[in-house]
């Protein structure tokens, strides 16, 4: 696989994986943060093992960020404020984190972490 083949597979979950970091981080939750760091340097171990695992922390930051647009629209329809766009915001970050879980099923990903499969 050419370089820029990988660098473009790994853009995504890599943007992902930040995202979810800062959103741990302006939570206070300093070793998950920590942990979302850790998970893009294994972006760069080809190994099975390395992608599964990438895989299912994505699919856990997708449900983080669906239960975060639930407790934030919740508390503001709760308090009569808008939350239409933060629906939206938070939404499409989620199906971002979804596409970058599923953008390492592909061949080409799958190749790069040298799975048969």
């Amino acid at each position: 696989m050419s370089p820029i083949r990988a660098a473009t597979l790994l853009l995504l979950p890599a943007l992902a994986l930040l995202l979810l970091g800062a959103h741990f981080f302006r939570a206070a939750l300093v070793p998950l943060t920590v942990v979302c760091l850790g998970l893009i340097a294994l972006l760069f171990v080809r190994a099975r093992w390395a992608r599964l695992v990438l895989q299912v922390a994505l699919a856990l930051g997708t449900l983080e960020w669906l239960r975060t647009a639930w407790e934030f629209a919740s508390a503001r329809a709760a308090l009569g404020q808008p939350y239409t766009r933060l629906l939206v915001i938070l939404g499409g970050v989620a199906l971002l984190t979804a596409l970058a879980a599923l953008l390492l099923q592909t061949r080409t990903a799958r190749s790069h972490f040298h799975s048969p499969r």
